[in-house]
């Protein structure tokens, strides 16, 4: 088993996408060789550039990511791409499957492109997702872009994840009222104001600007606005030249051993926490277990608390 593991794992640093594809399935199923294939690639993995982008749905995040994508091949970069769908009620698979709008890409080499399933997390992104960036990684992707499923409130899960996040914004939709709501504005570090041949873009983008002058910097950094008309791939070589920006200031930071420090604390928690559900309900009894002590709250038989700490004896945390 560990020579077929080595062997899986050379042929993903090496780039194979039969390899690659077989070892993101392994990780979205959480089969017992994701771990070990993980362990094997972690100490290959940071060097690629993760940049979470977001927004609410209609904002036209896929053409987006589709477009930068397509710069930084032009750049001669490699890509990775995972699209965050919801999940099927029926299957727990990806809804809408790789997209559509990226199939331009298919005959490249340089680009790796999944649709992963939001499984049920709150925030649209699993810690499948986090995995998989570490596999991309480790395959010698230079660029991973994340696109978030654009769920409202959840989307701040991805500043959790990505080392540059983008928020994506449309004139019209109401975006600078809702980023507040949602708290976008404390998460962003780079704002895009796409569909930017839309009446009133200029006015948005001044409204934008107001709001973030009395939103305080972080580590230095002033979160800039982009425009952007992606479908007309207008704007997208700017943006990419913030994405650099923001990078070298980040690398230059006093603060970066703290930043990746918080980083890996919070992935550490996230992976504890996936491990004691699966501990407590990772089997057809535990599951029946926590069915009847479900049915018990529900019931008032029983107090939550009480309920959650059987729970926990039970499965020896």
């Amino acid at each position: 088993m560990t020579t077929k593991l080595e062997n899986w794992a050379a042929r993903v640093r090496a780039g194979d996408v039969r390899a690659i594809s077989r070892a993101v399935s392994a990780i979205e199923n959480r089969t017992s060789e994701a771990e070990a294939l993980l362990g094997l690639l972690f100490p290959h993995t940071g060097r690629a550039w993760r940049v979470g982008v977001t927004g609410a749905p209609g904002t036209g995040k896929s053409t987006l990511v589709d477009r930068l994508a397509a710069h930084y091949r032009s750049e001669k970069k490699s890509v990775g791409i995972i699209a965050v769908d919801p999940s099927s009620p029926f299957t727990g698979g990806a809804i809408l499957g790789d997209r559509v709008r990226m199939q331009g890409h298919a005959g490249d080499e340089g680009i790796f492109i999944r649709s992963m399933a939001t499984r049920g997390y709150l925030g649209g992104l699993a810690q499948s997702t986090g995995d998989a960036t570490l596999l991309l990684d480790a395959a010698g992707k230079d660029m991973i872009l994340v696109e978030t499923v654009g769920v409202g409130q959840g989307e701040i899960e991805i500043v959790r994840l990505a080392d540059c996040t983008i928020v994506v914004l449309v004139p019209g939709m109401g975006d600078d009222v809702q980023s507040l709501k949602a708290g976008l504005m404390e998460i962003a570090d780079i704002f895009v104001v796409n569909k930017s041949d839309r009446e009133g873009a200029g006015r948005f983008q001044e409204q934008l600007g107001a709001i973030l002058q009395i939103v305080p910097d972080r580590d230095g950094w002033k979160p800039p606005v982009v425009r952007t008309i992606a479908t007309e791939n207008q704007g997208v070589g700017e943006l990419a030249r913030q994405i650099a920006l923001f990078r070298e200031h980040v690398n230059k930071s006093a603060d970066r051993p703290a930043r990746e420090l918080a980083y890996w604390k919070e992935w550490l928690l996230r992976l504890v926490e996936t491990r004691l559900v699966e501990r407590v309900l990772g089997n057809r009894a535990s599951a029946a277990e926590f069915e009847t002590l479900a049915a018990e709250v529900a019931a008032r038989k029983k107090d939550p608390y009480a309920a959650v700490s059987e729970i926990l004896s039970r499965g020896g945390a």
